[in-house]
């Protein structure tokens, strides 16, 4: 009886694991774009997702919600908005209904410090916290980065870029618009005098995919957008640049279906007469520099 009762326990301990929700939070550099909406979507696994923008960051900024909705408009997404500058929803639903009863939740960029801020004063944080154990996606670029860390990089005080505390949701620091060297010196600063734990820095349009807490996937837009792990070894400040994949428009010919070719000449040279062809398209002119090094 007893050896049952082990392996009735058994069954039971396995079927949690197996119907536990993965946590994913996916964040990049810059400010919302199309590419990685449709990433965040495509990561939901449904046809027809419910994706909610918080542009609290932004002021609920007008231009923002609209850019939102163009990109929503183009994905053939249904826009769905969280404003918290205002007293209570259209339809009079509460934050916990919106967020909850989502996908997955996109943060805009603007001023990090005023929306975690507002987040605590609305209980908004806690909600958060339940929607990504939920397995709901969290995700977000510049400020709608930095707020899933413990402290990120930010232009949120008036005179001078800091450090910011985000909700810890990742424990790592965070430093986007990466390509800004004031940002970076700072970054590479606190993090080797132990300021701030090691983290992750990203370029505009490059992010990374958390799952469970561990950087899963690196993404990028291009080949001019990058991924870095900025840590301390010993004493010594580390700077690793992560391999990342390009993310392609849905319905693009994938990595691995096609073959590339170094042509030594410029386009008009191979062009019919020196002109534009559709054969552009495929043809890319590549410069190889060496990497800098890091101490």
């Amino acid at each position: 009886m007893l050896r049952l009762f082990f392996i009735i326990g058994l069954f039971i301990m396995n079927l949690s694991v197996i119907n536990a929700q993965d946590k994913k939070i996916f964040v990049w550099g810059g400010d919302i774009n199309l590419k990685f909406t449709r990433y965040i979507a495509d990561l939901t696994g449904k046809e027809h997702p419910r994706l909610c923008y918080l542009p609290t960051a932004s002021g609920d900024n007008p231009d923002n919600i609209r850019f939102w909705g163009s990109i929503c408009n183009a994905l053939k997404i249904d826009t769905l908005v969280m404003n918290v500058w205002v007293s209570a929803s259209p339809d009079n639903q509460s934050f916990e209904d919106i967020l909850l009863n989502s996908d997955a939740i996109v943060v805009g960029g603007g001023n990090t410090l005023n929306m975690i801020g507002i987040w605590k004063a609305q209980g908004i944080d806690k909600i958060l916290k339940k929607a990504l154990n939920k397995g709901i996606i969290l995700s977000g670029g510049s400020a709608g980065s930095i707020c899933w860390f413990e402290k990120g990089i930010s232009d949120s005080r008036p005179t001078s870029i800091s450090a910011v505390e985000g909700l810890g949701l990742l424990p790592y620091s965070n430093c986007p618009h990466y390509s800004q060297k004031e940002r970076q010196d700072l970054f590479h600063k606190l993090i080797g005098n132990k300021k701030i734990h090691s983290g992750y820095a990203f370029d505009e349009r490059a992010g990374i995919l958390f799952v469970n807490g561990k950087a899963k996937e690196f993404v990028t837009q291009s080949d001019k957008h990058h991924l870095y792990h900025v840590f301390l070894k010993g004493k010594q400040l580390e700077i690793e640049k992560l391999e990342a994949k390009i993310v392609v428009s849905k319905n693009a010919i994938p990595e691995g279906e096609y073959q590339t070719t170094e042509v030594e000449k410029k386009l008009s040279e191979i062009a019919p007469d020196g002109k534009s062809t559709p054969l552009s398209a495929y043809v890319t002119s590549k410069k190889f520099l060496k990497a800098k090094s890091h101490s």
